[in-house]
């Protein structure tokens, strides 16, 4: 196993993280470190302020000792925008190796580009979008179609240089919002590409003024799950919190839950920019990236096919990684998988969910045993826990919720609801009930590989009256114990589905 540093120096942001190259082509998160630079904030020659040059060293500095501390054999580290523009830029790289050691790499604005893209396309399942990145010295604009890259265009601005260049009157600090958004309005009629983009598109935010800004909506709405990636606001609830933030002053600004304390002086700056193009497009949802330029490189660097192709199966390969780390019986939860689709397609005729719910059921049964790396007994519900925070990617919030639901009752004769009321904004009433009759489902597949032999191979279910007919099939071996255990469900199966359970 590899342990890599990587170091993204950013116009406003410096960032570290530390992640584990698994086997087969996984990466796990470690450790991750932040610290504001501010280099966009630049002299008026277009020289590194010598104030910005000594944090940003000092900063590398402690980069450099975290990652010694946490044995990373080797340190990748990229700047962006700042020193890209910078006049100073090769004396800059100069002083940060003898200082450090660390050898910058300057990344062009297209190389710039793929990994933001590479960030998002491996990890969402939204076939068409626009993606934005507002760094402290550019904004990003990536559109793609089915998987592929159609336009990318790198705006000379972001949050840092548009503070400088409206500069705050803090009586009316509105005004510069204002101006902002004019300006950005002005700026995007120069690229006609902007209306020619296909009316499904989704507008995908990526970066720190994004993840704040879900942030600080998740804390007003009492959202349940502290979760960023792919978090979808609505147009209105944007401008409620752009309306409420635009016409504060910095020590208010400073003092709102979800903000962060280096970028609340230019976080408003970014907003102007959202509001600008959310109007420009007349988009009505934004749906926010957790994963953006050092999740492309890691992608790019952990699995060298994406260099080729994104990944095809994200839901898949990000369960797979969860697997790989926690030391999952991969061969038990596949079976257990599998016979579950073989029940939902069986069941189809009492049950008749869309095929949306096999994701569901897909997490819930290949994770289903997850919580046991923690503590065998009650393991269910640790596997439920786990699931909430896992942070999966290729799956909506909802359908998460639902598969740790799933989880915690397929086990237990009955759940304490409780537990899962303040999920009530995400799960209806019909999913609730759904999620029981799925949790069964997983309960029978779990019981019918109870040896872990990979016994039974098929499953024919017969409804008949009020019973329901189930023959199993197996490789030859004794399924006396699997079955046993199977019928061990019949109660629950019959609570739910209204009829007897027979196995045969």
């Amino acid at each position: 196993m590899e342990r890599v540093g990587f170091i993204d120096l950013g116009s406003n942001t410096a960032r570290l993280v530390i992640i584990d190259i698994l086997e087969s082509g996984y990466f796990s998160v470690v450790n991750e470190m932040k610290e504001a630079v501010r280099l966009g904030d630049m002299e008026k020659d277009g020289t590194l302020k010598t104030s910005r040059v000594i944090q940003a060293i000092a900063t590398l500095k402690i980069f450099k000792k975290t990652c010694e501390a946490n044995n990373v054999d080797k340190i990748i580290a990229v700047a962006t925008a700042a020193v890209r523009q910078a006049r100073s830029q090769k004396a800059f790289l100069n002083d940060v190796f003898v200082s450090t050691g660390i050898k910058l790499r300057v990344l062009s604005e297209s190389e710039e580009a793929h990994y933001v893209y590479q960030g998002v396309i491996n990890s969402m399942e939204i076939p068409k979008g626009i993606i934005m990145e507002i760094g402290g010295g550019s904004t990003k604009l990536i559109y793609y179609n089915r998987r592929n890259i159609l336009k990318e265009t790198i705006l000379p601005f972001g949050a840092v240089t548009l503070n400088d260049m409206f500069a705050v009157n803090e009586d009316k600090p509105e005004e510069q919002a204002h101006k902002i958004e004019e300006f950005v309005k002005e700026q995007l009629t120069e690229f006609a590409w902007l209306k020619e983009i296909d009316p499904d598109a989704q507008f995908i935010g990526v970066g720190g003024s994004f993840r704040s800004l879900s942030k600080i909506a998740r804390k007003i709405k009492k959202y349940p799950l502290d979760m960023t990636h792919n978090y979808q606001m609505s147009r209105a609830d944007f401008y409620n919190i752009y309306d409420m933030i635009k016409v504060l002053d910095l020590d208010k600004k400073m003092k709102i839950k979800g903000m962060s304390m280096a970028r609340a002086d230019v976080f408003p700056c970014a907003l102007s920019v959202i509001k600008a193009f959310v109007d420009f497009m007349d988009f009505h949802t934004i749906t926010t990236s957790g994963c953006g330029l050092r999740e492309g490189y890691m992608f790019n660097y952990a699995v060298p096919q994406t260099l080729e192709k994104p990944i095809s199966d994200i839901l898949g390969h990000s369960i797979n990684t969860y697997i790989n780390f926690l030391g999952i019986d991969s061969a038990h939860s596949e079976q257990v998988f599998n016979l579950c689709i073989q029940l939902f397609r069986q069941l189809r005729v009492l049950h008749k969910f869309p095929r949306a719910y096999v994701r569901v059921l897909r997490v819930a049964a290949l994770m289903h045993e997850c919580g046991k790396c923690f503590k065998f007994f009650n393991y269910q519900k640790h596997s439920a826990y786990m699931i909430l925070n896992s942070n999966l990617y290729g799956i909506a919030h909802k359908d998460l919720v639902l598969a740790a639901f799933v989880i915690d009752m397929f086990n237990k004769d009955e759940i304490n609801m409780n537990d899962w009321v303040k999920y009530r904004d995400l799960l209806t009433e019909e999913d609730v009930e759904a999620g029981k009759k799925l949790a069964v489902m997983l309960k029978l597949a779990v019981a019918l590989d109870r040896s872990r032999s990979n016994v039974i191979t098929e499953i024919n279910c017969d409804v008949l009256g009020d019973s329901v007919i189930m023959k199993t099939e197996t490789n030859g071996s004794d399924s006396m114990l699997e079955i046993k255990q199977a019928m061990g469900a019949a109660s629950d199966f019959r609570r739910v589905f209204k009829k007897n359970l027979e196995i045969l």
